[in-house]
């Protein structure tokens, strides 16, 4: 009798598998992919779509907050960080403006910088020589730009006042007497910002700081022309950080004194 021969299978009979296993790790994939994107993030989704498209541009006609809703407020009521940043490029632009336009009344300089706008008066302007009384010219300086200060009130960190001195002569100036006026001079400022027109700025972000002579931006030469330039008031003021946990300085300075 004949013997029948069993058809050989070869040896990819399980070559199926392999395909198999590929599509349950691309279905695997897709499925973190929907998870990593299930709460939108309008970076997360740029990034989505340009893998597709490297010229693709998405365009959201509603602001997209922090946590990636259209909720604009940055947790705990405070703006959104682009915010911050509009309000505090106004506030450059208002200044700038009005420094240009007040230019006799002394030397003024405006510059802006990541998260901050500075502003430096000559204290010929503030005050008189050896003097902390804050001058009436000054008094007008400050009520010039405090509406500014009052409408960008809610994206200030903090607005620092800090006060400098200019060296008497050749030798450096007695530091207590030096720091004294320096600081006295800050904190004029920045009391009369407190009492003044600014009623929607926190008083514990408005801080006054004395560097007496020592933070000089001309040189000690003894020349009237060089102390008018380091006799000055200088004003900070730093916007909200929303990308911080705590958000502000306030909230941080809370926290490290009740977790010492």
């Amino acid at each position: 009798m004949a013997s029948i021969k069993k058809k050989s299978s070869g040896g990819g009979g399980a070559n199926w598998m392999d395909t198999y296993g590929d599509m349950v790790t691309l279905l695997l994939c897709f499925f973190v992919l929907l998870y990593s994107i299930s709460s939108l993030d309008a970076e997360k989704w740029m990034i989505v779509v340009r893998s597709f498209n490297k010229d693709a541009i998405v365009k959201s006609e509603v602001p997209v907050g922090p946590d990636g809703s259209g909720d604009t407020s940055g947790g705990g009521g405070m703006p959104a960080l682009t915010e911050v940043e509009q309000d505090l490029t106004e506030l450059y632009e208002f200044l700038a403006s009005y420094a240009a336009a007040n230019q006799e009344a002394g030397d003024i300089v405006v510059s802006k910088g990541d998260g901050y706008v500075f502003i430096s008066f000559s204290d010929a302007v503030f005050f008189d020589g050896d003097s902390t009384l804050l001058r009436e010219d000054g008094k007008q300086m400050l009520d010039g730009i405090m509406p500014a200060l009052n409408e960008c009130a809610p994206s200030i960190d903090q607005l620092k006042v800090l006060g400098h001195t200019a060296q008497a002569g050749n030798t450096p100036n007695k530091a207590a007497g030096d720091r004294r006026i320096a600081g006295g001079r800050a904190a004029a400022v920045a009391a009369y910002i407190q009492d003044g027109t600014i009623d929607n700025l926190d008083p514990a972000r408005i801080v006054d700081e004395g560097h007496g002579q020592w933070l000089n931006v001309a040189e000690h030469d003894g020349t009237e022309e060089n102390k008018v330039k380091n006799r000055r008031v200088e004003l900070m003021i730093t916007g909200l950080d929303l990308e911080s946990e705590l958000g502000d300085s306030i909230e941080q300075y809370r926290t490290i004194y009740q977790t010492e």
